[in-house]
């Protein structure tokens, strides 16, 4: 459990310490317009890599794909930290997403495969308190970092945590070993990742870099569709299919699939654009803008735990996702009404409200999703719920970064920006504390437009959320019976 909680605190840490950092970071390499990228390339190599780090699991053993994820991880956030312009950090960054799908499908798959679902709520406390080191370091940590010394050591940092993790790993978990002469189902994962990246480049190119009727984006749609139907005729012909669209026969598993898929949207979009607000409008320092997030991330952490006890001991769970849905919606319509003159205590109060929601989702969806299929399919079961949170930022990341710089680039436009302003391409807080006045009250507009346009499209797919949620059956969780050797093998 040791080794598991470190690696959890490895994969929620990086997340969430690049967020307070992100400003900084694109002023630097000087691609503002490129924000979304640096976060899209990490989840979107996440979302390919997640389904086969499940399905290795599945096949071969746990402990092997979980210490060569870690190892890919580790050299990607080497990689990062060496950057010297946007490109290089978009290819680092999907490097390291690639060694992250392996992160938190390694943690949840072992724990399901050795505790059942109705007594993992007992971990709760020990999740719990690695989840309060990192929602509430991870950013107070990255903006420390970058304000005092350099956004290069926010990825550094993940190399000795995860040292730690490698040798606590190898020591202590000893789980059976299983040998398989099954093949890994490639071609489907590169079909599903086609078709995943071609949507994602729609989302992102259309109406901004190309036109929507151009022929980039109209080949991009045909070879996402051709790819995705690919991908389905591949899955069930193949004896290790990589996704087995059977799990989606159990409506259980379907509709918390598609919670997940919203709550990534809402999850990446409050990360990656929140901080932008915070320092750019609110004037707050990378460190602050840390603190500025710890309501949304406290909200998140104390509902999730009150959740995890209240399903432990009842076995009862159908209300959460509904309640969840609703919440987050709530704080997402909230968020979006934020001017250049809100407080930082209301905005505080709308985060905690979008935090709350996300409590009550974040582990149901997962214990859902594992409940639902049997213990050989636990890997598989882990891996896809995980891949749809992941899809879910990928597009939430990519088409909420066109939103908002569409509308910033729209209110500069219309504002008649002064030529002593400068390029916004490397626009950093620093920088622009010192611009003129009227140039950083026009920014300040552009910022706020982007931010309310974002997270008003947010509350918008909450209500898809809150329609999916009603579905939920609310099938009783598995007993306490303790998992076989060969279950734990698998």
């Amino acid at each position: 459990m040791i080794g598991l909680v470190i690696t959890m605190l490895l994969a929620m840490l990086d997340n969430l310490i690049v967020g307070t950092a992100m400003p900084t970071i694109v002023g630097d390499l000087g691609g503002a317009n490129h924000l979304s990228w640096v976060v899209t390339s990490y989840t979107l190599a996440t979302a390919a890599a997640t389904p086969i780090w499940g399905k290795l699991g599945d096949l071969y053993g746990r402990k092997g794909t979980f210490l060569t994820s870690i190892t890919i991880f580790l050299a990607g956030s080497a990689l990062a930290g060496l950057s010297q312009n946007m490109n290089e950090m978009i290819a680092f960054r999907a490097i390291q997403g690639l060694g992250a799908g392996g992160l938190m499908v390694g943690v949840m798959s072992i724990m399901g495969a050795l505790v059942s679902p109705r007594e993992r709520g007992k971990y709760q406390g020990l999740f719990a308190a690695v989840m309060a080191l990192a929602t509430i370091g991870g950013p107070l940590l990255g903006g420390f970092i970058t304000d005092h010394f350099s956004w290069h050591w926010i990825f550094y940092i993940n190399i000795p945590l995860g040292a730690i993790a490698l040798a606590m790993v190898t020591i202590t978990l000893h789980l059976p070993k299983s040998r398989s002469t099954a093949k890994i189902d490639y071609l489907g994962a590169l079909l599903l990742t086609v078709g995943i990246t071609s949507l994602v480049l729609i989302t992102t190119w259309g109406g901004t870099q190309y036109a929507w009727g151009s022929k980039h984006i109209i080949g991009l749609a045909v070879l996402a569709v051709a790819s995705l139907i690919g991908f389905c005729y591949v899955e069930q012909r193949v004896s290790e299919p990589m996704l087995p669209l059977g799990l989606f026969r159990n409506r259980d598993f379907t509709v918390v699939s598609i919670i997940g898929f919203i709550v990534g949207f809402q999850m990446f979009g409050g990360v990656t654009f929140l901080p932008q607000y915070q320092q750019i409008v609110q004037n707050a320092s990378a460190t602050n803008s840390g603190l500025l997030l710890m309501p949304m991330m406290f909200g998140m952490l104390v509902v999730s735990l009150v959740v995890g006890q209240v399903v432990t001991k009842t076995g009862k769970y159908r209300i959460f996702p509904i309640i969840g849905t609703v919440v987050m919606g709530v704080g997402s319509f909230l968020l979006s009404g934020m001017g250049t003159d809100t407080t930082r205590l209301t905005s505080g109060i709308y985060m905690a409200v979008l935090g709350a929601g996300m409590g009550f989702l974040m582990q149901i969806t997962m214990l859902v999703a594992q409940n639902s299929v049997e213990l050989k399919d636990m890997g598989v079961a882990s891996s896809t719920a995980t891949l749809f949170r992941t899809i879910g930022g990928s597009f939430g990341v990519a088409l909420f970064g066109a939103i908002y710089t569409n509308r910033m680039k729209d209110t500069l436009a219309t504002a008649h920006l002064p030529s002593t302003g400068g390029s916004t391409a490397d626009l950093t807080p620093a920088r622009l504390r010192g611009m003129k006045p009227e140039v950083q009250n026009v920014i300040h507009h552009g910022v706020t437009n982007g931010i309310h346009s974002v997270f008003l499209w947010a509350a918008a797919i909450s209500v898809l959320a809150i329609a999916a949620s009603l579905f939920l059956r609310g099938a009783p969780l598995r007993g306490a019976g303790k998992p076989s050797v060969e279950a734990a093998a698998h």
